[in-house]
């Protein structure tokens, strides 16, 4: 068992070994859970001991078979609350990221099944990021960030990689969603800044970074 603190560091380090393909240094890890190299080794130590990750001198750290299994545990709970929050309780997406980290700690299996049941077995939460099953597995659709796409090329939003409150209310302001279809009428070379048109009716002028972090397939 894992205490609260101990699941939040292994699904943040879990995140950052996915991203990387590599282990991961303690500093990068402190960076992301915003506190002290200092305290992450003392982590570290703590989950090392319980067998969900391992630490090499000078190559970082890595999680093991059974820290993949925990995380991934986790990180169903959260993206199992976020799609409850907000197809049963009419939250936003851009509201239930907070409610869900203090959700996903709940230990109960039964309840996080009768959930999934409740919910008619999600496949992927509201930001469009893929929902691991009980045993941990999980299907990707393949997708392409917008940034990518060339003038005339087009393709269907299938997740978002800043989930921000901010990020995400903006999205809904220019009239971005999971489903929408976006088409590239025009992209400037001098800042990477794009020109977009919504479900074939509206146009919207977005930067670069909004561009990299908006995900599409065909």
């Amino acid at each position: 068992m894992l205490s609260f603190a101990e699941e939040n560091y292994l699904k943040a380090i879990y995140h950052l070994a996915e991203q990387s393909g590599q282990s991961v240094s303690t500093n990068a890890i402190a960076d992301e859970l915003n506190t002290k190299a200092a305290s992450v080794t003392d982590m570290i130590k703590r989950l090392s001991s319980k067998g969900v990750l391992s630490y090499q001198k000078y190559k970082g750290v890595y999680v093991s078979e059974a820290g993949k299994i925990a995380a991934l545990q986790v990180i169903r709970k959260h993206r199992l609350w976020e799609t409850f929050l907000v197809a049963k309780l009419k939250f936003n997406w851009d509201e239930v990221h907070e409610v869900a980290e203090q959700l996903e700690h709940i230990k109960s299996p039964l309840l996080i099944k009768r959930l999934d049941e409740l919910l008619g077995h999600p496949k992927f939460d509201p930001h469009g990021d893929p929902i691991p099953d009980e045993n941990g597995e999980y299907k990707e659709k393949p997708k392409t960030p917008l940034f990518e796409l060339q003038i005339e090329q087009s393709g269907i939003v299938v997740t978002v990689q800043d989930d921000s409150p901010a990020f995400l209310q903006y999205l809904d302001k220019i009239g971005i969603y999971i489903g929408a279809k976006i088409k590239v009428i025009d992209k400037v070379e001098f800042d990477g800044s794009m020109e977009i048109q919504i479900d074939g009716r509206k146009t919207n002028f977005i930067s670069k970074q909004v561009s990299e972090n908006i995900w599409l397939t065909e």
